[in-house]
């Protein structure tokens, strides 16, 4: 049987991340499982336009970006997961690559979970995968998703997989197999 203590979703906020958010809290309630919520914001002092920063300090915006992806990712944690002491929300600066494999080898993360974009080939010669990098460097598997991802995370087999004693509830008559 495969064991999933601690279960990582990478995100940036965007529709393929909120998929992959769906894909790790079932998962997590599937295999009793940890859920880390991790967002990477940029390192403000690295980005090529600091030195010429007039106005705010490069640390009150650093601080103000840090601030920002906190906050998104607390409405991001599932609610039954936050109740149940089983989320731990991250947010780090610097590359999204090395910070997510990093955080992975650090907390002994069983599973990555990761939205694509699924970019065409020109994109992503200039702007590279962070979800290619990270499965080449992951201590463990990574699960891609994208959005509109294939209906494998169905709410109502959920429901009857997580809580079978509901599976009236769930839509599911007592005494059937769902398929």
């Amino acid at each position: 049987m495969i064991a999933l203590k601690n279960l990582l979703v990478a995100t940036d906020f965007s529709e393929p991340s909120d998929v992959a958010v769906t894909y790790g809290r079932v998962l997590a309630q599937a295999f009793g499982a940890r859920l880390h919520l991790l967002h990477v914001v940029p390192e403000a002092m690295a980005l090529p336009w600091a030195a010429a920063t007039d106005g705010p300090s490069l640390a009150d915006i650093q601080q103000e970006w840090e601030t920002e992806a906190a906050e998104r990712l607390r409405t991001a944690a599932p609610a039954e997961l936050r109740e149940a002491g089983r989320v731990t929300l991250v947010t780090r600066a610097g590359d999204p690559v090395q910070e997510i494999v990093g955080y992975a080898k650090d907390h002994e993360i069983d599973l990555v979970v990761l939205g694509t974009h699924g970019r065409g080939f020109v994109a992503h010669m200039f702007l590279g995968s962070v979800a290619e990098r990270v499965v080449r460097l992951a201590p463990c598997p990574v699960l891609t998703v994208r959005h509109p991802q294939h209906e494998f995370v169905n709410e109502q087999l959920a429901a009857h997989v997580l809580h079978p004693e509901r599976e009236e509830a769930a839509g599911i008559p007592t005494g059937t197999t769902a398929s």
